[in-house]
This record gives C-alpha cells, sequence and structure tokens, in this order.
C-alpha cells in the first residue's frame, strides 16, 4: 500500500517524487496512468449475484433450535427432474467453513473431462456448537474444563438421524447412497457414527479426527458389524505424535475388524496439516472410493 503522505501529493509531484524514489513503481504507474488520467471504463451491461445453492433454515425439535443446511445442487439437477441423486454430508459445513471448497472440489470433479465421482448433492450441516454436538461424554477433567458445554454427540446423531436425513430425502431428488465427512471432532463424530450406527451412511470420509478425546476410549469399544457394503477412508496430515498414532490406530482397527464386503484407506498427508488436510484428502477420498 502507498504510503499516505504520498498519496496526498498531486499528481505531478507524485511522478517526480516516485522517480527520484523507486524507478520499478513508477513503470507500475506509467502502465496505470490513462486510468488516472480518465479512460473510459467497460459499460456494466447486467450485474446479478452469483449463487452456489441454497439455505434452509429448519427446526430440530431434537436439539431444540434452529438448524442450518447449505445445499448444492448438481448442475443439471432442475434441468433432468427424473433424475435422483448421492448425497454427500459434511459437517462443518457453515458457508464460513468448509461448504464451500467442498462442493466446488465436487463440482470439479463431476465435469464429464474429470469423472472423479457421480454428480451429487451436498449438504453442509451449519455449526451452533460443534464442541457440544461432535462430543461425547469425557471423563477426562482437562476435556471437561477446556469444552464445558461438551459431551453431547448422542443428541446431534438423532437430530442427523431423525431430522437431517429424513429432510433432505423428502425434499430433494436423492439416491439411497451417501457419505458422510468430518474432520477434526466433526472426525470424532463420524467415527462414533461409524462404530455405533454404521449403515447411516455408505462411504466414511474420516480426517484428521480428534481421537485423544476422552483418553482415546472411542478406540477401546468394538465397533458395530455393518449390514451394507462400506468404503472408510482415514486421513492425517502431519499433526503431531498422537493425531498421527491415534489415525493409524483407527485404520488398523477397521482394517482389523472390517465386516465383509467392507474397504479401508488409509492417507498420511505429510505435506498437510490439520488445518489444511481436509480437501487434498477429500479428492484422495473420491479417488479410491470411485477407482480412478
Amino acid at each position: 500500500m502507498m504510503p499516505t503522505h504520498i498519496q496526498e501529493l498531486p499528481i505531478v509531484q507524485l511522478f517526480t517524487r516516485l522517480v527520484t524514489t523507486d524507478r520499478v513503481f513508477v513503470v507500475l504507474c506509467l502502465f496505470s496512468f490513462p486510468t488516472l488520467l480518465g479512460q473510459k471504463l467497460p459499460e456494466v451491461v447486467s450485474q446479478s449475484d452469483f449463487v452456489l445453492g441454497s439455505t434452509y433454515t429448519i427446526n430440530s425439535t431434537v436439539l431444540n433450535e434452529n438448524r442450518t443446511l447449505n445445499i448444492y445442487f448438481p448442475a443439471n439437477y432442475k434441468e433432468q427432474p427424473q433424475k435422483n441423486y448421492p448425497v454427500i454430508y459434511l459437517l462443518d459445513g457453515s458457508k464460513d467453513e468448509d461448504f464451500i471448497h467442498i462442493s466446488g472440489l465436487v463440482q470439479f470433479g463431476t465435469f464429464s473431462w474429470i469423472n472423479l465421482l457421480p454428480e451429487s448433492i451436498v449438504v453442509g450441516i451449519g455449526n451452533t456448537d460443534r464442541k457440544r454436538d461432535f462430543t461425547y461424554p469425557s471423563r477426562n477433567k482437562l476435556d471437561q474444563e477446556e469444552f464445558p458445554t461438551s459431551g453431547k454427540s448422542e443428541s446431534f446423531i438423532r437430530f442427523l438421524t431423525n431430522e437431517v436425513i429424513p429432510f433432505v430425502k423428502a425434499t430433494f431428488r436423492t439416491e439411497e447412497h451417501s457419505t458422510i465427512i468430518g474432520q477434526s471432532l466433526g472426525g470424532l463424530v463420524a467415527t462414533e457414527i461409524l462404530f455405533k450406527v454404521p449403515d447411516t451412511f455408505d462411504h466414511y470420509i474420516i480426517v484428521s479426527p480428534s481421537l485423544w478425546w476422552d483418553d482415546e476410549k472411542l478406540l477401546q469399544i468394538e465397533p458395530k458389524s455393518p449390514r451394507s457394503p462400506k468404503k472408510i477412508y482415514v486421513a492425517v496430515g502431519k499433526e503431531g505424535p498422537v493425531m498421527e498414532r491415534t489415525a493409524n490406530e483407527l485404520y488398523k482397527k477397521l482394517r482389523l475388524e472390517r465386516a465383509e464386503h467392507t474397504e479401508v484407506f488409509f492417507d498420511f498427508l505429510q505435506n498437510k496439516t490439520h488445518g489444511d488436510a481436509l480437501h487434498l484428502a477429500a479428492y484422495n477420498a473420491f479417488e479410491k472410493f470411485y477407482g480412478k
């Protein structure tokens, strides 16, 4: 940004000052002079908002609050009213969280020349209190102190299975096939769903799961056997010994105890961290799930 004392100079003095202070900047200014001197800009023919999808606010009787669902539709959703679509349920699905970049990835992946995954509806579940919703009760005192509202994942899972999924199925043209994506605490609750009610989804994308929660007790329970085939993808970045070890233990546990027709995949994203692993992980998961 140009210093204020230079910005306030008349144009001739400004040019002279810049000649004596920064020749490179002078060259840039010369290219900008037509605009500075009143060059006519293109006429605006029209303007409209760029809409990525739709936002629905639903009232949850399970959680006793309103919740936001952000919905991305495939490009031909309206033009092909006879077609139904698989659904990707995205935790941390607010507009300022992961909804936009994951929807963009799904759009990119369904281009005909990419053909990474089938055209899909993305349902981003916006947060109100993710620490409350994505954690089961912890007996660890530090967990309780640092996450005072925690421990209500059972209610969130009922909200998801009894309210969100039925609403989506009743409102939009969906197939039975569905995927859940969860990262960090979202990965923790996605793992809990996989262990306790595995047939809720067909595909599970679990990234950087916070399995340290409650002294890693979730890893000690025996997962229920699903009735239908599953594909499960687990990934972790360069996130420290505990995160990396527990993600590996989850993968090994799933491999050891997997039911028939269940496929399990693992990625160690050594060039990614806890903050940026999700996008690449989701892309890799789609490649593994759909065999490209």
